[in-house]
């Protein structure tokens, strides 16, 4: 697996890279989101749930979701969250994916003037921050296709 690190390029992850939360992302190469999908209204939701958040059927499935998506919505975050032990500024959005879903998403540009609406973005699994126990820990976040320049 590589994992993509922020200003430093792209480096093989070591095997005490754990991820953030087991069962949102694969750590393949390249990485895919795991969701699940509604055998009943036919709805994708991410992260995955046991009851569909649209119909409340008891009837979904694992799915695995598009890599890729367009930008909807985007932010930095420039000051730390409670308990946050990763780098700052960082990229923070909502990439709209083929499926219709719309995911929350960490996103690798921290500048918001580097992106705009509907911008091709694809998923890349980074470290998010080191543990006491010196693991490294990764997540998933959206990647520009093409950066835009201001």
């Amino acid at each position: 697996m590589r994992v993509s690190g922020a200003g430093s390029g792209t480096f093989s992850a070591m095997s005490t890279a754990i991820p953030v939360h087991v069962g949102l992302f694969t750590e393949t190469d390249p990485p895919d989101l795991l969701g699940g999908r509604c055998t009943s209204c036919g709805n994708h939701n991410f992260p995955r749930h046991e009851i569909c958040p649209y119909c409340a059927s008891d009837a979904t499935e694992a799915a695995t979701l598009s890599a890729v998506g367009r930008l909807w919505a985007w932010t930095a975050v420039t000051h730390p969250p409670p308990g946050y032990r990763g780098d700052i500024p960082y990229g923070f959005g909502v990439v709209e994916l083929p499926e219709g879903l719309r995911v929350v998403t960490r996103l690798t540009e921290p500048d918001p003037s580097r992106l705009r609406p509907g911008q091709p973005m694809h998923l890349e699994v980074v470290p998010l921050h080191v543990d006491d126990a010196g693991q490294s820990v990764i997540t998933y976040a959206f990647a520009p296709d093409e950066p835009v320049t201001p």
